[in-house]
């Protein structure tokens, strides 16, 4: 994703996966919200950069801490944060992995030289009689 919107739209994209979690019972089974969170962090990290990857990884994280595993929005420091915190961070690095495996390097690509234009013979300027 080029032109700066990776880390916008992932945070956005992470804010609906978490609702859609919370919707689908991530309350009682916290891991969903950990795997729609990840699908989001991991697609960010293949499609836009990685500080992108890495500031969605956080919010992700801060979104499961503060309204999955901890109810209020405050953020939970628990085992379970801290395997969220993981999961992510071990994500960031397989879509940036994934994605220098994936796309082949950018050659410079070198254009065809120009044939010059075909201009045809001015007349040469008399006086007028």
């Amino acid at each position: 994703m080029s032109g700066g919107f990776g880390f916008p739209f992932g945070c956005v994209t992470a804010v609906v996966a978490t609702l859609s979690a919370d919707v689908a019972g991530a309350t009682g089974h916290p891991w969903y919200a950990l795997v729609t969170l990840g699908a989001v962090v991991l697609l960010t990290a293949f499609w836009s950069s990685v500080p992108a990857a890495i500031g969605v990884a956080v919010v992700a994280w801060a979104l499961d801490s503060g309204f999955v595993l901890g109810r209020a929005g405050e953020l939970t420091f628990s085992p379970a944060s801290a395997v969220a915190a993981l999961v992510l961070a071990v994500l960031v690095a397989f879509g940036f992995l994934a994605r220098l495996v994936s796309r082949p390097p950018a050659l410079a690509r070198i254009p065809a030289p120009r044939r010059p234009a075909e201009v045809p013979a001015s007349r040469p300027l008399t006086p007028a009689s």
